[in-house]
């Protein structure tokens, strides 16, 4: 049995917890410069404390009935691992979300710590 990267295996967690609503296991990850880019806000977000605000607003929001990650992929460069992947969601009223996911964690001097997130969200039509 292979065992998964810790990076993935920690990204694993925290989006088991996402789709249930609780944004808390991504929060807990975050270095406290993190930076977050997602489609549905113009600009960045420039660490831990704004994160966390925003997050807080989705919390109880987002929920999944299904979820995986797929071809997921872990680079890793002197103490940064970059974890790229797929992610396929099913809502909890059926419709599915496809997303692309990259995140940069630092991996040195203890658990891995998520200095960059950046998802995308994929058209309809794309397979």
């Amino acid at each position: 049995m292979t065992r998964e990267h810790p990076v993935l295996a920690a990204e694993r967690g925290a989006l088991e917890r996402w789709c249930r609503g609780d944004p808390s296991g991504f929060l807990e990850l975050c270095d406290p410069d993190v930076g977050y880019f997602e489609p549905f806000r113009a600009a960045r977000i420039d660490g831990l404390e704004a994160l966390t605000a925003h997050y807080e607003g989705l919390r109880g929001k987002i929920r999944a009935r299904s979820w995986e990650i797929v071809a997921p992929r872990v680079v890793e460069v002197g103490e940064v691992a970059i974890l790229t992947y797929g992610f396929l969601s099913v809502g909890e009223g059926g419709g599915e979300m496809r997303w692309q996911a990259s995140e940069v964690y630092r991996t040195g001097g203890g658990p891995p710590r998520l200095l960059h997130t950046h998802w995308s969200l994929l058209g309809a039509d794309v397979a």
